[in-house]
Formats: structure tokens, C-alpha cells, sequence
């Protein structure tokens, strides 16, 4: 039964990802179809013994289609979209780790996330430290430096008792 769930598992995955696959194609003729009128090109009637590497006939005919040119163009515009979506979801990292963490500074790296978008990048920066440091080691850390600077203030003040602790 284990077997059999793992191959539905891996055809169905295999299935999605044709589905993606198909839609994305789609949508890239789709929009071609609708660009191609955008892509009319101009050079049509240049002649082509003027260059030395020039391509073979079909391929002439293939680069001077409209469709051809909207088809690069919708593409460009997905490529383009891509990474901006990208860039966006890298610049969101620090308020996604934050949340991931339960951290209780969300809002704070969620402002300077949003400060370093808008202002300067240093304030993107600040917010990955805030939301990816390990406050409760940070914290205890703090304690026992306070602790043991503590102590050592104590001795300082009472060198005779120390004296006398020795001495008995």
C-alpha cells in the first residue's frame, strides 16, 4: 500500500507540474496572439547579401513574424515580473523569519523592512540581524555578564571579608 501511494504521489506531482507547464505556455502564446500587433517589424525589406552571417530563410521568416516578436515580448514581460516577485520576496525574508519564529518583533522588522524599501537599505540590513538573532542566547548572555560583573563589584567592596573567608 506504501508503494502504491508513492507512485500516485509521484504521478501526481508529475502531473501538476505538465499542468503548470501547459498553463504557462498558454498564457505565453495567449499573449503573444495579443502583442503580435505591438511587434510589426520595421526591417523587413533590407537585403540581406549586405551582411556576412546572415541566417537561412526560414529562420528570416521566423524572425520577421509578429507573432514571433510578441511571443519575446510576452516573455520578457514574464521574465521581468519574475523577478521583481524575486526581489520581493528576498526583501520580505526577514518578516517571514520573524513570523516563522513567533519572534515579538514582527511589527518592529516588519517597519524597518518597510524603512529600508522606502529610505535606505541599511534599514533592510538592521531588520534581517533583528529577525534572524537568537534573543533568548543574547539575553542570557547579557544576564551573565551583569552576573558575574556583579560579583566581582561585591569583592571589590568587601576585600576583609574575603581575607577572613581565607584566614577560617
Amino acid at each position: 500500500m506504501n508503494i502504491l501511494t508513492t507512485v500516485l504521489s509521484k504521478i501526481g506531482t508529475i502531473l501538476l507540474v505538465l499542468i503548470k507547464f501547459i498553463s504557462f505556455m498558454a498564457l505565453m502564446l495567449f499573449g503573444a496572439y495579443l502583442l503580435a500587433p505591438m511587434g510589426e517589424v520595421n526591417s523587413k525589406d533590407i537585403d540581406m547579401s549586405l551582411f556576412t552571417n546572415t541566417p537561412n530563410e526560414t529562420m528570416m521568416l521566423i524572425f520577421n513574424s509578429e507573432y514571433f516578436s510578441g511571443y519575446l515580448f510576452s516573455v520578457t514581460i514574464a521574465l521581468v515580473v519574475f523577478v521583481l516577485y524575486l526581489l520581493w520576496t528576498v526583501h520580505e525574508l526577514a518578516v517571514h523569519r520573524a513570523e516563522e519564529k513567533r519572534s515579538s518583533h514582527v511589527q518592529l522588522v516588519f517597519a524597518l523592512s518597510l524603512c529600508g524599501l522606502f529610505i535606505h537599505k541599511a534599514w533592510w540590513v538592521l531588520a534581517i540581524i533583528i529577525a534572524f538573532a537568537n534573543w533568548a542566547h543574547i539575553g542570557e548572555s547579557l544576564s551573565g555578564v551583569l552576573r558575574n560583573s556583579r560579583n566581582k563589584i561585591d569583592e571589590l567592596k568587601s576585600p576583609n571579608d574575603a581575607i577572613q573567608k581565607a584566614e577560617e
